[in-house]
């Protein structure tokens, strides 16, 4: 497997690094097709190398660019799915993963070379296999509203009920905090968590019907345990969990496709304007481009 490194310095030496990239995406993805003898589909967000850029997440833009990598696949032999995204909008999200196993009649293994967090998680969740390495990582499934942790604006506000109710002196300051609050953001919080926990179980129970559904809620969606929406849940994590994970380091061959692959798209996402690229073994692409600043 070439290293991040040799491959960067391999592309650099021709005039047209571009092209040279899109061979090495096609050399990898199609050795990665040849040891699975399955569909592949890359979902590819740029949000490490600039996490401002337009449709870094996911969004409903993407049934557009998952209909795109679909098209012409012999969708008999199921899809691997590797996964590289910070994670995004849930609706979006819930449309994207009905549409694939119905596509795919459930057929679905996720591959994760390096991380898929929140959303992300929730689309492995999903499918049938997990595909995970030593440095691969799966995130919480709490949601969010405008970067606050749901279940955090609930905590609170149930401290501050209960804070006034033992010490009214407490008032005066929970008023303030409180106040910040848009009507209705209380519920639209609570909404919320409850979709993502019915989503998870839903999807759980399909790939896995004897799951310990509270188990993996425990490790994905209390804020209490997690601590931080960001934080990063190892290989290991997910096992104990009870997710069905496979090793990537199992199959040599696979992990080297893989992660040299990986390294294609992150010298992508460095050298060019691009926020996110989905893509198939068969040469079906969309990409998303943004404006330099």
């Amino acid at each position: 497997m070439p290293s991040w490194s040799e491959i960067l310095t391999d592309v650099d030496l021709y005039s047209n690094p571009g092209i040279e990239l899109d061979k090495k995406r096609t050399e990898y993805m199609d050795k990665i097709h040849a040891i699975s003898g399955r569909n592949i589909i890359a979902y590819y967000s740029g949000w490490l190398k600039k996490h401002d850029a337009p449709h870094v997440s996911i969004d409903d833009q993407d049934k557009n660019a998952f209909m795109t990598a679909i098209h012409r696949l012999d969708k008999t032999k199921g899809l691997d799915l590797i996964l590289h995204t910070p994670g995004g909008d849930i609706a979006a999200t819930e449309s994207i993963v009905t549409y694939l196993k119905s596509i795919f009649k459930g057929d679905i293994r996720a591959i994760i070379p390096q991380i898929s967090m929140s959303a992300g998680t929730m689309m492995a969740m999903s499918c049938k296999e997990i595909i995970m390495g030593e440095q691969s990582s799966l995130g919480p499934i709490d949601p969010q509203m405008g970067g606050v942790a749901c279940q955090a604006v609930i905590d609170e506000f149930n401290k501050a009920v209960n804070d006034v109710a033992t010490n009214p002196a407490s008032l005066g300051l929970w008023q303030a905090i409180i106040s910040k609050y848009h009507p209705t953001f209380l519920t639209a919080c609570k909404n919320a968590i409850n979709w993502s926990e019915k989503l998870a179980e839903q999807w759980l129970k399909e790939v896995n019907p004897a799951i310990d559904v509270q188990k993996v809620k425990d490790v994905f969606l209390n804020h209490k345990n997690s601590y931080s929406h960001s934080r990063h849940l190892s290989k290991k994590d997910c096992k104990d969990a009870g997710l069905n994970i496979v090793d990537l380091e199992a199959n040599p061959e696979l992990q080297d496709a893989v992660l040299s692959l990986h390294h294609c798209y992150m010298i992508l996402f460095d050298k060019f304007p691009i926020s996110k690229i989905v893509e198939n073994n068969i040469g079906g692409r969309y990409m998303q481009n943004y404006a330099i600043r």
